[in-house]
This record gives structure tokens, C-alpha cells and sequence, in this order.
């Protein structure tokens, strides 16, 4: 089995509803995402995906989210956006994005900052 990895970032702000604590009033994070894909299979030069293929999918998805309010986003509609439900969104769209392809996700790790992150594996 191959493990990839791609990793990029973002900036936004949140609050989180529900919560009781100072994380329950507006703020934000430099957020990195990192992604991890796997397959058993390469092509005919030996490659198991393109990183730039990944990279593009990743990308589109937290275009939705840079410099945005992460509670008004149209996508998030009805998750409160904590690291755990982000985590399961990217890592949900971007199962759908490789569908077809030889290769599938099998996690997403989010860092709200350098000391705390989460990992999602379902």
C-alpha cells in the first residue's frame, strides 16, 4: 500500500456554538489541513496519483473556506464548525472527488494552531 500526503492552509474565523468557554466568541485561525490518500495500484510510470491532482481538490475546498466567517459559510450550513465536523467535511468531499479514481482518502488532519490538531480517519 502507498500513502500520500498533500498539505495546505487557510485563515478564517469561527465561534463555536454550544460551547462554553472563550472559544464560544468570534475568532480565528491560521488552520493547515493536511490529507491522506492511499492506494495499492501504479500507473505505467510507477506513480500511485498525481500530488497536483490532489493538491487541486484540497485547494478548491478551502478556497470556500480563506478569509471567511466558517458560520456563514454555504457549504457548512448547519455544522458548527469545530476541527472534528471540518475534518469530516473535507475528508467527505474529497471521497467524492476521487471517486472512480485508483486511489481513496483515509484521513484528514486539521491544525487550528501549532500546539492542537485533529485527525479524522472513519
Amino acid at each position: 500500500m502507498f500513502y500520500l500526503s498533500v498539505s495546505d492552509s487557510f485563515s478564517a474565523a469561527h465561534r463555536l456554538c454550544g460551547y462554553q468557554g472563550a472559544c464560544s466568541n468570534l475568532h480565528g485561525h491560521n488552520w493547515k489541513v493536511r490529507v491522506g490518500i492511499k492506494t495499492a495500484v501504479l500507473d505505467e510510470i510507477g506513480m500511485a496519483l498525481d500530488f497536483g491532482i490532489i493538491k487541486k481538490i484540497l485547494g478548491d475546498i478551502l478556497s470556500e473556506f480563506d478569509h471567511a466567517y466558517l458560520n456563514e459559510v454555504n457549504s457548512l450550513e448547519g455544522i458548527n464548525p469545530t476541527s472534528e465536523n471540518l475534518a469530516m467535511f473535507i475528508y467527505q468531499r474529497i471521497d467524492k472527488e476521487l471517486s472512480g479514481m485508483p486511489a481513496s482518502i483515509w484521513e484528514v488532519e486539521i491544525c487550528e494552531s501549532e500546539r492542537s490538531s485533529v485527525v479524522y480517519r472513519p
